[in-house]
């Protein structure tokens, strides 16, 4: 049950205010999850039925963390309470409404690499293409106009947000493709529900008599497109709205990603009968921490005035170091978290070290090897994209939709099987011929379409090979018997170990290496079928939820499947360590050109063109890094940094003036622990 003396009166304020629009400006560590967990059990203590509440999120660890949270507090099973990210939502609603706008229900979902490929195709297909392409701005050109954020036009035009329509052609053959192979990108997950709530009124009707509670987390990170699907289900001009959303702009830190922290002030424009909460009070860190931040972020012009503050006591000053270069800065951080775990018997985990650039990763994982320090890294590879796991994914994806050509096109000729190119290439001749996938075309000419053709060609060819195959596995996938094991079959069957050993055959570690990562690919299949709150355990619904994990959670689960993160250094981007905290803290590279990142100058135009001040930006984000922090924060500036075989000289980031000085304790380095100390430390932890 709900325990109210556990709530401040503004939290106690915000749980107990269920009807109407309300805006909570939540502060960093001040227990938005709490009131957002909170406020649902409320609801349902008052008799409000679950499948009445929508509560929507950004990453599916948050939604997973806010479930268990609602089932611990109330001890009901949630069988019809909504509580998921915005892009799963989405698939929910396209699952049940989708054929009225021309696709089939089993639709495949492309992430971006899906999707560069196919955008490959499809300038290819216009004659567009060329060795200078660069798929990944093609991606966010095509993205920004089917989200509208961008519009066709001259490239000669004077103004923002214009699209060249050069590219207009094979933006629309890219379109018709996905239709083609009855596949979605990220966007139409977002766009694709609002056409339908849009063209047909009566299915929107149909979601807003469902959905009578809405509650949005973290806010501030909503994109347009996203605030518009919301807009249209919470139905301000109706008058009887009962949103809530949750954030705090100076958390806002996805721009880059159509995240649009003016959100906020479109919300008290729509809804101008809106009740404000502000939750100032900080649960996390200690008061100097927190007076480092709020003086920090105090020099952003455009945001909500706030100030936390914090009862957990004044702790420790900040220790701001200058290490010569990149090498001494990591061997600093090494050699720091290895005293503190001794000396204040920590672990590991207790521990993150935050970056603003992947090119930082380097010199600390070293360092980190050579102290033999374990540890794991976020923001970085996701392990979804790593070639291995992406082939035993496509080949599931194409089991589950033949039309899937990007996914076909990948595991074709994977293991090899003698199927060139040119036969490739009149199969997808005939497909556009005939309107179909490419599959449909090789299974018309296929012996398992025309087994009299046994006859003439004496064996099977590597396209019936692949065709015997795909629908042999079609047949066992969606039989009975348990997923894990299907694919453990399907591995051995296509003798992937016997295909990567062809590929890395002098180097057995990385076959091994690769294999290895396959099997903890089933090991989390396995995982997620023992999962008492998973109903649906087909092939459909496993891949939909892949595609929709972000590259954080992707990580994360494999860490638990393996069990073997446990206790490593936190190692993370900046961006990755949203919504997290640890005892102690390290900023690593607080430098000019690192934070404020050199790329936020650069890009002035386009930032102002999404109404975005880069420098701002910039400050938010190092206001989440300090704010990270619970006792103890470490920041260091490196003198010089080595690029290539030059060095260039450093200079400290001017965020660091804006930490009030008498916060801050200055060093060159963290004095080594000497033997004496070294051994009067373990005597007294193994003492006790």
């Amino acid at each position: 049950m709900l325990m109210e003396n556990e709530l401040n009166a503004p939290q106690l304020k915000a749980v107990n205010q269920l009807d109407g629009a309300i805006l909570i400006i939540a502060g960093a560590g001040s227990g938005k999850t709490k009131v957002i967990t909170c406020r649902i059990a409320r609801m349902l203590e008052k008799g409000i039925p679950q499948s009445a509440i929508l509560a929507l999120t950004f990453t599916n660890k948050a939604a997973r963390e806010m479930e268990n949270r609602v089932k611990e507090m109330t001890g009901k099973k949630l069988t019809s309470l909504t509580v998921s990210t915005f892009h799963a939502f989405g698939v929910k609603i396209l699952r049940e409404e989708i054929e009225i706008l021309g696709y089939r229900k089993n639709f495949s979902i492309y992430d971006s690499t899906d999707r560069c490929e196919l955008i490959k195709e499809s300038l290819r297909e216009c004659k567009l293409y060329g060795e200078k392409t660069n798929l990944k701005k093609m991606e966010a050109l095509f993205s920004n106009v089917k989200i509208g954020r961008y519009k066709w036009g001259r490239a000669t035009e004077t103004g923002a947000n214009i699209a060249d329509n050069v590219w207009e052609k094979a933006y629309n053959e890219y379109q018709n493709s996905l239709m083609v192979y009855n596949a979605l990108d990220f966007d139409d997950l977002l766009t694709l529900p609002i056409n339908i709530f849009e063209k047909y009124p009566e299915i929107l009707e149909k979601y807003r008599r469902r959905y009578r509670y809405i509650l949005v987390d973290e806010f501030q990170d909503t994109s347009l497109i996203q605030y518009r699907l919301l807009r249209l289900l919470a139905d301000p001009e109706g008058g009887k709205s009962n949103i809530c959303v949750v954030g705090d702009d100076d958390q806002s830190i996805y721009s880059w990603r159509g995240a649009n922290y003016e959100n906020l002030l479109l919300f008290e424009k729509d809804f101008p009968e809106l009740l404000e909460i502000k939750l100032e009070q900080n649960y996390r860190s200690t008061t100097t921490i927190l007076d480092a931040a709020n003086g920090v972020i105090s020099h952003n012009t455009s945001r909500k005035g706030k100030t936390l503050w914090s009862g957990n006591g004044e702790g420790k000053p900040i220790e701001l170091s200058y290490p010569e270069d990149e090498s001494a800065e990591a061997a600093f951080i090494a050699e720091t978290i290895k005293n503190l775990r001794f000396a204040e018997n920590r672990s590991y985990d207790d521990f993150g070290v935050l970056l603003r650039t992947n090119r930082q990763f380097d010199c600390i994982e070293e360092a980190f090897l050579a102290a033999n320090i374990p540890y794991r890294v976020s923001g970085g590879f996701s392990f979804f994209e790593r070639k291995e796991i992406r082939d035993i994914l496509s080949y599931l994806r194409v089991i589950a939709n033949h039309d899937d050509d990007v996914n076909l096109l990948r595991i074709i000729n994977t293991p090899r099987r003698g199927i060139g190119k040119a036969g490739i290439r009149n199969a997808a001749e005939v497909a556009k011929k005939n309107h179909s996938s490419i599959y449909d075309a090789l299974y018309r000419t296929s012996l398992a379409k025309h087994p009299e053709l046994i006859k003439e060609h004496g064996k099977e060819s590597g396209v019936d090979e692949f065709i015997e195959l795909v629908q042999s596995s079609r047949d066992e996938f969606f039989g009975t018997g348990e997923l894990s094991k299907k694919v453990r079959n399907l591995v051995d069957k296509i003798d992937y170990w016997g295909y990567l050993l062809n590929e890395h055959g002098r180097d057995e570690k990385i076959v091994r290496w690769k294999y290895a990562n396959i099997k903890y690919l089933i090991e989390m299949i396995e995982n997620w079928e023992n999962d008492p709150d998973v109903f649906d355990k087909g092939l459909y619904a496993y891949l939909n939820r892949i595609s929709l994990l972000t590259r954080t959670d992707g990580e994360e689960e494999r860490s638990e499947a393996g069990s073997k993160n446990r206790g490593k250094v936190n190692l993370m981007t900046i961006h990755a360590a949203k919504g997290l905290e640890f005892p102690v803290v390290f900023i690593a590279g607080a430098e000019e050109g690192i934070i404020p990142h050199e790329r936020s100058m650069e890009d002035e135009d386009s930032s102002i063109s999404q109404n975005v001040n880069p420098i701002e930006e910039e400050r938010r984000l190092f206001y989440v890094a300090i704010t990270r922090a619970r006792d103890k924060l470490y920041i260091t500036s490196c003198q010089k940094r080595n690029r290539r075989e030059s060095s260039d000289e450093r200079r400290p980031s001017p965020f660091l003036s804006e930490i009030p000085p008498e916060l801050i304790k200055c060093q060159e380095e963290e004095p080594a622990m000497d033997a004496e100390t070294f051994f009067k430390t373990m005597r007294e932890r193994f003492a006790k």
